[in-house]
């Protein structure tokens, strides 16, 4: 039996305007398929059920590339992308991404090569800490960082910016009422070499409320950022 309905699958993208092709559907289903089978043997998420798999994980994942303009073939990177979140549905949707998955668990990152490798996504998927990647070739190499953690934005953008070329973008992915913790990463992210561009509140089509974070990368970095410990 199918991890998700098809049928669903296509009523919210084409409600979100983004409406699937036949691969790209095979796509989602295979990679929905994978993470629930996985899931049974290693923890990589908590929502399992169909309804829950497209909106909180796929449609979720893809939003942000209505809101947001993210320039074509751009170079993109997943900051602690634990499942594959939100990187592999937006290149499911948008093939002419160039993604890196970067997490500090090595299942993990066995796992979603085995994902890129069976839908012939082409990503580069790197076993490493945030602070620890953002000090080898991978900074500043990139056009656009990703992050959907928990963690606050502050600490996001300390391990995300430094990987994002001066001109590009970092995307923050977050919940609903965060406009304190955002007024409060402020000035962190100013040191970090980066600008607050945008902030949209927008709703999930089943009502759960997020908020997408923009943040232009207007100079480069400080060099002792990332901190190996981030407060």
């Amino acid at each position: 039996m199918a991890a998700i309905d098809i049928k669903r699958l296509e009523t919210v993208f084409s409600g979100i305007n983004m409406p699937l092709s036949g691969e790209q559907i095979a796509r989602f289903a295979t990679y929905a398929d994978m993470l629930v089978e996985k899931n049974k043997v290693m923890n990589l998420t908590a929502v399992t059920d169909s309804e829950g798999i497209i909106m909180k994980h796929f449609a979720d994942s893809c939003l942000p590339l209505v809101i947001e303009n993210v320039p074509h073939g751009a170079t993109l990177i997943d900051v602690g992308t634990g499942a594959g979140f939100p990187s592999i549905p937006m290149k499911i949707v948008r093939d002419d991404l160039q993604i890196t998955l970067l997490d500090s668990l090595n299942k993990r990152v066995n796992f979603l090569r085995d994902v890129s490798n069976a839908l012939n996504l082409g990503a580069k998927c790197i076993h490493s800490r945030a602070e620890g990647g953002a000090r080898t070739d991978l900074r500043e190499a990139f056009d656009i960082a990703t992050a959907r953690a928990v963690a606050r934005l502050s600490v996001l953008s300390e391990y995300c910016l430094p990987y994002v070329k001066p001109g590009g973008k970092f995307l923050a992915l977050k919940g609903s009422d965060c406009r304190e913790e955002i007024a409060t990463a402020e000035p962190i992210i100013a040191k970090l070499g980066g600008q607050i561009a945008n902030i949209v509140e927008y709703s999930l089509p089943n009502g759960d409320g997020r908020t997408l974070v923009v943040i232009n990368k207007v100079e480069k970095t400080p060099g002792e950022y990332p901190r190996r410990v981030v407060k």
